[in-house]
């Protein structure tokens, strides 16, 4: 894999402080339901609720799964302490009855999932939560609200980084989004295998790898380029990458070369024709014998960029807006529907919604990757009430998550990225295609003849 080694990179790997109640990043009527079915007597019904997408945004071939880990922290701290109660209190969001109730909240269910990283398609059960109606329904928010962004951003990354190939992809969107939203998006971008972030915080909080040398304001600053240069070499080094495009590329070049030396590490650029630009700054590059001095570009990049600077001497790539944005696709579209519910004879039944353009399956989902024996994906098959048959080459797909309101996974950040490489790796070439197209494979259902649906 080419690397940059020119880019100062900082690592630090924390434990995640006990953050704020969790609890309020929610909707209104989570509540307002969990309230009537106190009253009516169903809350205590057991239920199964699951998160899936119908379809992928226009034109994906696949979608990549990310937030997992963030959503399992949050469900941590999902607790109604007595600054939340107050709030709800005072505006009257529920009765005293139901404030009690939540006063008291432990989810003590099971939940599982898709791990991070994972591909999906249309119908997956990404998360699949079984726990009573009251316990399961106030997540609802708070789990769309996670995998949603999360696994946008991851999908978005995961095809910029298809078409980069061997080349990195550095993170830089944090000034086009939210601040935690900046931070969330380095996260998914890792995943998704993205080589480094500028944002300081996800590195902090999530140890992805930080970069970051100057922008066109430290040329500015300065009475003109040679000395701009030349403190940011005398800083960092001649390793350093100098940013060259604020006046004249070429004198840029050159007055570069002249001060770091054939050893400089790298030249950003920013703006115009960047792959003429690249031809052109290689070819004087190697003139003045900088032969291995790395070339990053930059500058309102989406994957369709990416795959077409492909055919030029780029070294790496700096994505922002496009990235963060979920490059046209800001969310992953996701549900979270009640699939299953105890009935009044005490057994599990399936429920639907029939809704026009907005179906679902009912029945308790398990899932499998159906893999010919070269290892190559051919459907998502999908068990409807029972797991589905595998033909001997399968790969199973959901993973235990929490089990009786205990977290039993720990999956690191790393091992997330890793499953997504492996997962995107079995994947038919065609998915790597940036043209529009309908989802690489097909998702199948298999169902229990005796599952009972509503």
């Amino acid at each position: 894999m080419t690397t940059l080694p020119c880019l100062d990179v900082r690592v630090t790997r924390v434990t995640t402080p006990v953050g704020a109640s969790t609890a309020l990043l929610t909707d209104h009527y989570e509540l307002t339901m969990l309230s009537a079915a106190l009253r009516d007597g169903t809350a205590g019904r057991r239920t199964v609720f699951e998160a899936f997408g119908r379809r992928l945004p226009d034109g994906r071939r696949y979608g990549v799964v990310a937030g997992t880990g963030r959503l399992l922290d949050a469900l941590d701290e999902f607790r109604f302490g007595d600054a939340e109660l107050s709030a709800l209190r005072e505006h009257h969001v529920v009765d005293e009855q139901t404030l009690e109730w939540l006063s008291s909240y432990r989810f003590t269910g099971d939940v599982w999932g898709y791990a991070e990283g994972e591909i999906y398609f249309p119908g997956s059960p990404m998360l699949v939560v079984e726990a009573s109606f009251a316990e399961a329904v106030v997540l609802e928010t708070l789990v769309l609200s996670i995998l949603n962004h999360d696994s946008a951003i991851a999908s978005a990354a995961s095809r910029m980084t298809a078409a980069a190939e061997d080349r990195p992809c550095i993170e830089m969107g944090s000034r086009r989004t939210h601040e935690e939203a900046a931070v969330a998006a380095a996260r998914a971008a890792y995943i998704a295998g993205f080589t480094t972030t500028s944002n300081l915080e996800a590195g902090r909080r999530h140890g992805v790898p930080t970069t970051g040398t100057a922008a066109h304001a430290f040329t500015l600053l300065h009475d003109d380029e040679r000395a701009a240069f030349q403190s940011q070499v005398d800083t960092f080094g001649p390793g350093t990458t100098l940013l060259v495009d604020t006046y004249d590329v070429p004198n840029a070049v050159k007055l570069a070369v002249e001060i770091a030396g054939p050893e400089l590490g790298g030249v950003r650029l920013d703006s115009g024709d960047l792959l003429q630009q690249a031809r052109e700054v290689r070819e004087q590059l190697d003139s003045l014998g900088a032969t291995k001095t790395k070339i990053v570009v930059t500058s309102d990049l989406d994957e369709f960029a990416i795959a077409a600077l492909q055919a030029g001497p780029v070294d790496g790539y700096g994505v922002g807006t496009q990235l963060v944005t979920g490059s046209g696709a800001p969310t992953a579209g996701l549900v979270y529907k009640l699939v299953a519910r105890e009935n009044s004879a005490g057994e599990l039944e399936g429920v639907a919604k029939k809704s026009k353009d907005k179906t679902s399956i009912g029945g308790r989902k398990f899932a499998l990757r159906r893999r010919n024996p070269q290892g190559i994906a051919e459907a998502e098959v999908i068990g409807i009430g029972i797991p589905p048959v595998d033909d001997g080459d399968d790969r199973s797909l959901l993973v235990p998550l929490v089990e009786g309101g205990e977290r039993v996974f720990h999956g690191t950040l790393d091992d997330a990225r890793e499953h997504h490489r492996t997962s995107r790796g079995e994947l038919p070439p065609t998915a790597r295609q940036m043209s529009r197209g309908e989802p690489v494979i097909p998702t199948l259902y298999q169902r229990d003849e005796k599952e009972k649906t509503q």
